[in-house]
C-alpha cells in the first residue's frame, strides 16, 4: 500500500501536537508552574519545525549514505 500525502500530513501534525504536549508536561514537572510550561510549549511548537527544516536542508548537502541514480539510455 502507498501512503497518501494527506495521511502523512495528518501524522506529522499529530506527532507535533503529542510532542508539544509532552514537552509542556515535562516543563511543568520541572518548573511546577503551568504558565512557564505553556510558554515553553508555545515556543517549542513554532521553533521545532524551523529547526527540523534547517536540519533537513543541511543533511541534503551530506553525501554519506547516498547512491547515485543510474541513468538508463535506450
Amino acid at each position: 500500500m502507498i501512503e497518501q500525502r494527506k495521511r502523512s500530513v495528518l501524522k506529522a501534525v499529530s506527532h507535533r501536537a503529542i510532542s508539544t504536549l509532552y514537552t509542556t508536561a515535562i516543563s511543568f514537572v520541572i518548573t511546577g508552574k503551568i504558565s512557564v510550561a505553556v510558554s515553553i510549549g508555545l515556543v517549542e511548537i513554532f521553533t521545532k519545525p524551523l529547526l527540523y527544516y534547517i536540519h533537513e536542508r543541511a543533511w541534503n548537502k551530506v553525501k554519506f549514505g547516498r547512491k547515485k541514480d543510474i541513468e538508463y539510455t535506450i
